[in-house]
């Protein structure tokens, strides 16, 4: 964890109770988080067209953020909010709660990925669900730039493919991912 002396999100981009929660699961779940050195957090609060991912060091501080997608089911009326989650099958709706990274991988459908392991009821089934972390056109800036929000996935978190790139190589195996309303 951060440093003593080392202020996490100095410049206040991530809501606080978010951080809150998520150290907290990060405590809870510790034996399945074993890199301590950043996490990640959603903040499914915001609209899909704005930065809602956040990479977050937590020995320098220092926050990066991204643009995430949702899922249809979370959003059936597409208003670029998501509104209901679900850990059902089929249910193509976004999962909240702590998930730990399980690394990076590449899938036959959506390319090169991240891997997800739920840690709660609530996202519990993510593997089952082929819940990851993928790059999207509907997740890319032209398509923000025509639609006015990203598209929508199966309940993944999907990204714009320039993003995956350095993500997929930061996240690696037993970071803490917490998505939260």
């Amino acid at each position: 964890m951060a440093d003593a002396g080392t202020t996490i999100d100095p410049h206040g981009i991530v809501r606080p109770d978010l951080i809150e929660r998520a150290r907290a699961a990060m405590d809870v779940h510790g034996h399945k988080i074993s890199k301590r050195d950043r996490m990640y957090l959603v903040d499914f609060q915001k609209f899909s067209g704005e930065d809602r991912l956040y990479e977050v060091d937590l020995e320098g501080g220092w926050v990066t953020a991204y643009r995430t997608s949702h899922g249809r089911g979370s959003d059936p009326a597409h208003s670029g909010y998501a509104q209901q989650f679900s850990n059902r099958p089929d249910s193509h709706m976004s999962s909240i709660g702590a998930y730990a990274t399980a690394g990076a991988n590449w899938g036959s459908q959506q390319g090169p990925n991240v891997l997800l392991d739920g840690l709660e009821y609530s996202n519990n089934l993510a593997r089952e669900r082929a819940i990851i972390i993928h790059g999207a056109d509907y997740a890319d800036p032209a398509f923000l730039a025509r639609q006015g929000k990203l598209g929508r996935s199966y309940g993944c978190f999907s990204v714009s493919h320039a993003d995956l790139v350095p993500l997929r190589e930061r996240m690696g195996e037993g970071r803490l991912l917490f998505a939260m309303t």
